[in-house]
């Protein structure tokens, strides 16, 4: 059972702290957006009426709710399973079967992991069968869906697979530093991951065909080679049998990288918006951002491999959460039940510099194309037609953003083309 001692109170304060943040900014996002989401902004009007403005509110506010409803029932389950002595139970399930510690720890993350799928399952039908297809979102079949589910799970195994057993052979031939060869193995799985995503996984899901309109394919060509990247190849990917969300990313790393649109986003956008958007992202490319994240990730993640070991080795780790003694594996776990209320607080640090380089990919648009017009055109399209929230609170947006809100964004590229136009007049 529990012990209730310094550490578990410190637990319970973060938990609660973090917990009642996520409801209060939620809350407050509606709250704003019932005061304000009847303005139509005026970068938009000529885009959007107040029926079309209705539903973006509305779509926010009922999204907003179920996913507070979701976070809720998922800290209620941790709860509930800290508190009834699941984990111990599980782990002593696990060792009474003799197996090498390298299999136990495997095992008892798939168990796990599996548990969080099935539990996950309501929500996501709803989600997507309930509150996405009121709105005109999902196209996804009940079949469809259900063979995701099933692909998912099988890479999910296998990717774990390859992932924690490894890392647990690590920790068990290298008790002292296992933490520093973890990390090592694990910004290689992530390279590995980021190169082989687009050639194998993501196939699994989506047809991935060359782009068939000729006159676009050469004018995304003839953009990337003006900004020296090279790409592989320009694919439309059948987005639309899921969802009609729209979207257009690069992906992949070396020869696995290319340039891959929505079917949804070439039906309703034109040349010249498909063109601004692509070369938003190649900034982010020419940029070094992706380099950047990548590189603060991996500081991030040797400062949280080192901290974990220490935690590992902690008796009273275990003591607090029911445990007879130190068993790594699970060690692991309640070191991320620990951590992840504290991590939770430094989410505002990472949307900053995230919205920092979305700001500086869109005016890279402008060396590149020449103009933000077409960019501020798609991105006023894609807010209509995603119903996206025009009015969030700025608090919110400071704690979770990653790009800045639509409407100043948009307001931001018509002032920077503007200023180019008056510079090209002077």
């Amino acid at each position: 059972m529990i012990q209730l001692n310094a550490l578990f109170a410190g637990f319970i304060v973060l938990f609660a702290a973090a917990a009642l943040t996520r409801y209060g900014l939620a809350r407050m996002n509606i709250a704003y957006l019932r005061e304000h989401g009847h303005i139509v902004p005026e970068a938009f009007r000529d885009q959007i009426d107040g029926a079309t403005l209705a539903r973006m509110r509305d779509y926010t506010v009922e999204s907003s709710r179920f996913q507070s409803l979701e976070s809720l029932a998922d800290d209620a389950i941790l709860l509930a399973v800290l508190a009834g002595g699941v984990l111990p139970w599980l782990c002593g399930a696990i060792e009474s079967w003799n197996f090498h510690a390298v299999w136990s720890g495997t095992l008892f993350i798939g168990i796990l992991y599996a548990a969080s799928v099935l539990l996950d399952i309501p929500f996501s039908l709803y989600s997507t069968f309930v509150i996405e297809k009121k709105y005109g979102f999902s196209t996804i079949t009940p079949q469809l869906w259900l063979i995701d589910l099933v692909k998912s799970l099988a890479v999910s195994v296998i990717l774990m697979a390859l992932l924690f057993i490894p890392f647990f052979a690590l920790i068990h031939w290298l008790p002292r530093s296992w933490w520093f060869a973890a990390w090592v193995f694990f910004a290689l799985f992530q390279m590995l991951m980021i190169w082989l995503y687009p050639l194998v996984i993501a196939p699994l899901f989506n047809k991935y065909l060359p782009v068939k309109d000729e006159v676009l394919r050469d004018r995304i060509l003839a953009m990337a080679e003006k900004a020296g990247l090279r790409a592989e190849g320009i694919f439309e990917v059948d987005a639309g049998r899921r969802s009609r969300h729209s979207n257009a990313y690069f992906t992949g790393l070396g020869r696995s990288k290319r340039i891959v649109l929505f079917d949804t986003l070439i039906a309703t956008h034109s040349h010249d918006e498909i063109v601004a958007v692509l070369a938003h992202e190649i900034g982010h490319w020419k940029l070094r951002h992706v380099l950047k994240q990548l590189l603060l990730m991996e500081v991030v993640a040797l400062a949280g491999f080192y901290l974990v070991y220490r935690l590992i080795g902690w008796p009273l780790l275990y003591e607090t959460f029911g445990f007879a003694g130190p068993l790594p594996y699970a060690g692991l776990l309640l070191a991320a039940i620990v951590l992840k209320p504290a991590a939770f607080f430094f989410t505002p640090i990472g949307a900053a510099i995230s919205r920092k380089y979305e700001k500086d990919a869109d005016r890279y648009v402008l060396g590149l194309v020449g103009s933000t017009r077409y960019l501020a055109q798609a991105l006023k399209r894609l807010a209509k037609e995603n119903l996206a929230n025009l009015h969030p609170h700025p608090t919110y947006v400071a704690f979770y953003y990653s790009h800045p809100p639509l409407a100043q964004r948009v307001e931001r590229l018509q002032a920077m083309d503007g200023e180019e136009v008056v510079k090209v007049r002077g």
